[in-house]
């Protein structure tokens, strides 16, 4: 049952898909880390919507997806940017996200914590009364969902502050009226171009100075930080850095393996967008880690970083086209649709390399409906062998 796939230069290439899969089942809560997937939305594919209007979600899917993931394990990291905040999601669905998925959170036992952010400003330039106002509206919506607030990064505040003194006023007020210890995300510039120079500056040494005087000025309102630069060493510098009992979490696409395995002075916890296909997998090697295998864990989670790097290849703001992708080739969902029409964000070239990594993986639960569905997508892109 040979598939041919096209590769970059137009070629098309033989590939022999797997016939069996990798046999992974729920298992026990993890006890050696904290670990979220950011889960993304299945669309409704029947809505007749265009890109520009507000996301039609299939909410039945969407909610599955989440009850798998907490099957396995693993929290959900909801309403954060692989499900499209900003890229399709608007912040009407995204509350309405928040609210579904919390509800069923407390009904199944599963963990889950939101993201807060300032998407409901309008495109013209904010004030800084105006950024925390909406981090506010947004911080009281997911604290009465009963989830653990993200207070991810602001396009909007970025555009406003002056420098370092306008971050620490705006999120010293935010964590000074947080109810609970919140997960504060700093997010790189290879996601969203509009957060370049945040924190106040484009040096990234003198922008980790000024996050670590927020979290040094409100230690108890910060469970965590999640750190998506994509530089691993960065990364375990800055978590040497944390006060005792502020976890760092990972949001590193590139090098989560070697960050989630520590060192002699410590260890990434995870939040991170590769782990909503990676899910199963992923949790089953954070279970041979808690029982102190460390070269186990890579053993199974280490082959997975070059699809990872795929997925997250530049423009890595498109990594969500790909994650969608394998989850409707998994039988997640029933059709290959995105909100904003995001899935003609990644080449067929890109999509069949995809499927490849994924496949020799073992990820997909029926490797033939994965060979059928993506026969079926080079059908329709004219791939005739």
């Amino acid at each position: 049952m040979t598939l041919h796939l096209p590769d970059a230069h137009g070629a098309l290439r033989a590939y022999e898909p797997r016939t069996e899969p990798l046999a992974l089942t729920p298992g026990t809560p993890f006890t050696s880390r904290t670990v979220f997937s950011a889960a993304h939305v299945v669309a409704d594919p029947y809505a007749d919507t265009t890109p520009d209007s507000p996301a039609a979600v299939d909410w039945d899917a969407t909610l599955a997806f989440r009850r798998h993931l907490w099957a396995h394990g693993l929290g959900v990291a909801e309403a954060m940017d692989t499900a499209q905040r900003g890229m399709g999601l608007d912040w009407a669905g995204a509350a309405e996200l928040i609210r579904r998925s919390a509800a069923e959170a407390k009904a199944t036992g599963g963990r889950i914590a939101c993201g807060v952010g300032t998407d409901q400003l309008p495109g013209a330039p904010a004030t800084l009364a105006e950024v925390r106002t909406a981090y506010e509206e947004q911080l009281a919506v997911v604290e009465e969902s009963g989830a653990r607030a993200i207070l991810m990064a602001s396009r909007a505040l970025a555009a406003t502050a002056r420098g370092p003194e306008d971050y620490l006023e705006v999120y010293g007020h935010l964590l000074r009226q947080a109810a609970e210890p919140v997960i504060l995300h700093w997010l790189g510039p290879m996601f969203d171009p509009a957060l370049e120079g945040y924190w106040g500056s484009s040096d990234l040494d003198t922008a980790t100075d000024t996050f670590l005087d927020v979290i040094a000025a409100h230690p108890d309102k910060v469970d965590g930080i999640k750190v998506s630069l994509l530089d691993a060493r960065r990364e375990v510098a800055l978590r040497r850095r944390l006060p005792q009992g502020v976890r760092c979490y990972t949001g590193d696409d590139f090098n989560y393996p070697e960050l989630i395995a520590g060192d002699e002075q410590g260890f990434s916890h995870a939040l991170l967008g590769i782990f909503d296909p990676l899910g199963p997998l992923a949790a089953e090697a954070v279970r041979v880690l808690d029982t102190g295998n460390t070269d186990g864990f890579r053993a199974l989670l280490d082959p997975t970083v070059d699809l990872s790097r795929h997925l997250f290849q530049p423009p890595t703001r498109f990594y969500k086209t790909g994650v969608v992708f394998l989850a409707w080739l998994a039988g997640h969902q029933s059709h290959f649709a995105m909100v904003g029409g995001l899935q003609s964000a990644r080449s067929l070239p890109h999509l069949a390399r995809a499927y490849e990594l994924a496949d020799r993986l073992g990820l997909f639960p029926d490797p033939k409906l994965a060979e059928a569905r993506m026969r079926t997508l080079l059908h329709l892109y004219g791939v005739t062998p």
